[in-house]
């Protein structure tokens, strides 16, 4: 039987889950919501004709849902969160970050309480293919994690609705914003929890010209974060977002005592410069100490998954799996718990910038 979705929030990264929902057998959209009615009609129509709704309460309510997904402005997510949990119990998608501000940590846990039914936070890195393959084979690879880097070189912040993404008070900052999925690829990667962080970030080249209702954007676009963690690991986080002619717009590596594993991501294709040939595919390489053969393979993915959305099939992947906690025989991969440690660490990264001091956890 086909499962029901509702999607609140219908801009850029509501469409995209819409998309993947398309392609997913056993799911549906069945309805939406989003305050700007142009956003809804467009998002009704690519969900072949989804029931418009005026309120969340209306579309919580719909008793023919099987699951929500939270595609809303980050500052919105926990007040969408507690208007859900009053009107329904149904299994819950929410996009990241899962807060942007400490004060929002308690009523977060409370609405977690009281919600019985399942809510999964959406951190898509996890499953795009090139990381998903070098989180799998990382720990036999390297002997274990001893140093993680990421590097995201990119093009800056996409414009959104209202620009509510050029401001720290919308978004917690980029180290939130941003930044969070690679902090939860961090724990995700070592397999430890962060014990201190340090960091020296800014707003760099962009922005600076900004103006908006009279105002000047504060968001960040550069910078280096450095985590411990309590197995003795160290991860870096390289961000640079005006690296707008770059080949590669993600590269991991992990090194242990045994050897190295990497992997390497162009950006998305719709910002690909046809004029110059294909994009290349995604690699992997493993590089072991002894004896020295590094190898490298591409990592293929499905023409379909990359022309859905920006993040390498991964939105697919991911609601593959969530598909199967709405029917009742799947666990949720990425808890509050871990949604809620993504953003600590941002959190705590932006104040470790802001105040060129180590932050302990």
């Amino acid at each position: 039987m086909t499962k029901k979705y509702g999607i609140i929030g219908c801009g850029m990264m509501g469409l995209e889950h819409i998309n993947n929902l398309n392609l997913l057998d056993g799911a549906a959209v069945y309805a939406v919501y989003d305050p700007i009615d142009s956003l809804a009609k467009g998002a009704a129509h690519r969900a072949n004709g989804a029931q418009i709704c005026s309120s969340i309460k209306e579309l919580a309510s719909l008793p023919e849902l099987d699951a929500l997904v939270v595609v809303s402005p980050n500052y919105l997510h926990v007040d969408n969160l507690e208007e859900i949990s009053m009107h329904c119990n149904l299994p819950i998608l929410c996009e990241k970050p899962l807060y942007t501000n400490p004060m929002q940590e308690a009523r977060l846990t409370h609405m977690i309480e009281s919600h019985t039914a399942p809510i999964w936070v959406a951190m898509e890195y996890r499953y795009m293919p090139p990381i998903a393959q070098m989180a799998a084979q990382a720990d036999a690879v390297t002997g274990g994690v001893k140093m993680l880097t990421i590097k995201e070189h990119r093009i800056p912040f996409l414009p959104k609705v209202g620009d509510w993404n050029r401001f720290n008070k919308n978004t917690g900052g980029t180290l939130v914003e941003k930044c969070c999925h690679f902090f939860d690829l961090m724990r995700f990667i070592t397999q430890s929890n962060p014990i201190r962080v340090s960091a020296s970030a800014g707003q760099i080249v962009n922005h600076l010209d900004e103006v908006y209702n009279g105002q000047t954007p504060d968001i960040w676009d550069g910078g280096y974060v450095i985590f411990d963690f309590e197995n003795g690991a160290r991860a870096m986080l390289e961000l640079c977002m005006f690296a707008d002619g770059t080949l590669w717009n993600e590269e991991i590596s992990a090194v242990g005592p045994a050897g190295k594993i990497e992997c390497r991501m162009p950006g998305p294709h719709r910002f690909w410069p046809t004029d110059i040939g294909p994009p290349p595919n995604s690699q992997i390489t493993i590089a072991p100490r002894t004896p020295k053969r590094p190898v490298t393979t591409d990592v293929v993915i499905d023409h379909d998954l990359l022309m859905a959305g920006d993040h390498h099939g991964s939105t697919f992947y991911q609601h593959e799996k969530f598909l199967k906690v709405v029917q009742g025989h799947g666990q949720v991969e990425v808890t509050t718990d871990d949604g809620k440690m993504a953003v600590k660490m941002g959190l705590a990264a932006q104040q470790a910038a802001l105040e060129n001091r180590v932050i302990h956890f």
